[in-house]
């Protein structure tokens, strides 16, 4: 891909996510953390409410750091390829990435991992091991799901025998035992394991899912293992492991296998590589195909507000219940009520956001 292309992709993709963040009013989730959690989340979510600026105000420290992120792929990406076009392309499909576009323009704890996995990545990568511990530890703190990451540092650790990266992981693997944190683990088969597919496919589009998959099964099996793809595979791992037994949280699992798109790219390559110019037609008519479904679910997801003001049945609609309370608040201060008490969940507090309280209150 060239640069020129690359950065005019940049220029349109910043500007529907500003689009998306000042114009998608607040979710149910983002709603009952501003409202409710008192951790990192909902206290950036706080402070930045009160900069005003409505729907983007209390967005705004996720953009930046949705922006960093992308900044720090970019960065990762140039160690990874030796080729300029390669390292712009890799960016390019990250950052289109629905999981990448949704956590950067809405409220969202994985793009405040993301960057964290990805320095840490990088600064292994260049030896800087005295700066790992930090970012552990803010990992730690931020992610309850991060004892993925922690089992993934001490595998990879183990297996290439990086006593540091073993003495550095293993103290905040016991600490999650003691303190009996991190992702809960219980119920019995309950049929979410094929559940955990559909909500892979929302991350990376159902097509480059399929490649997803397919790349760390072949890595598996032939390639050699770096950090990024333990990391990646041990949340791949992990996910379809639990799912046969409870309901899983994508949002714990999907900032450790989105940096995979460095290793899906370059598994392409060396398929491509391998292979004289009359039978590479077929792989760079399946890229042209996953990329095209690619570009399909990022206009999905920018024009979703549209769709649904058009959708006849706008209940049926994915986006149903962010516009519903947003909508109903409209209605009723038209009419002049300020109280309403039929709302239940998590749409009270996004009717809150509205300035409209139940009336029994």
């Amino acid at each position: 891909m060239k640069k020129q292309y690359f950065f005019l992709a940049f220029f349109f993709y910043a500007i529907a996510v500003f689009y998306l963040a000042a114009t998608t009013p607040i979710t149910p989730h983002e709603a009952k953390i501003l409202y409710t959690s008192d951790d990192i989340v909902g206290t950036l979510m706080r402070w930045g409410e009160s900069l005003g600026a409505g729907f983007i105000g209390f967005r705004a420290f996720f953009l930046f750091f949705g922006f960093l992120t992308i900044g720090l792929f970019y960065e990762l990406s140039r160690r990874h390829f030796n080729k300029n076009e390669d390292v712009y392309l890799s960016t390019l499909i990250f950052m289109l990435l629905p999981g990448t576009l949704t956590a950067t323009a809405l409220v969202n704890v994985s793009i405040l991992v993301l960057p964290l996995v990805l320095l840490f990545v990088l600064l292994y990568e260049k030896g800087h091991y005295l700066l790992l511990p930090p970012l552990m530890l803010a990992l730690f703190f931020i992610h309850e799901a991060s004892i993925i990451f922690f089992v993934a540092v001490l595998l990879y650790a183990v297996m290439h025998k990086e006593k540091k990266l073993a003495l550095f992981s293993l103290p905040f693997l016991i600490a999650f035992i003691y303190l009996a944190k991190g992702i809960e683990i219980g119920g019995r088969p309950s049929g979410h394991f094929a559940e955990i597919f559909g909500f892979y496919a929302t991350v990376f589009s159902p097509l480059l899912f399929l490649y997803f998959f397919y790349a760390m099964y072949r890595i598996l099996l032939r390639e050699k293992k770096t950090l990024i793809w333990y990391i990646s595979f041990t949340a791949l791992a992990f996910s379809l492991l639990l799912s046969i037994r409870q309901r899983v949280y994508i949002t714990d699992f999907a900032p450790y296998v989105m940096i995979s798109i460095v290793l899906m790219l370059d598994v392409f390559n060396h398929a491509i590589g391998v292979r004289l110019p009359q039978f590479q037609k077929r792989y760079k008519r399946g890229f042209i195909v996953v990329m095209s479904f690619l570009a399909l679910s990022v206009f999905l997801i920018v024009g979703h507000k549209l769709s649904f003001l058009l959708l006849d049945d706008s209940q049926k609609h994915f986006a149903y219940r962010i516009y519903k309370p947003y909508l109903l608040a409209k209605e009723l201060k038209s009419e002049g009520i300020e109280c309403y008490d039929g709302a239940h969940g998590r749409e009270r507090y996004q009717l809150r956001y509205y300035d409209i309280l139940p009336c029994s209150d």
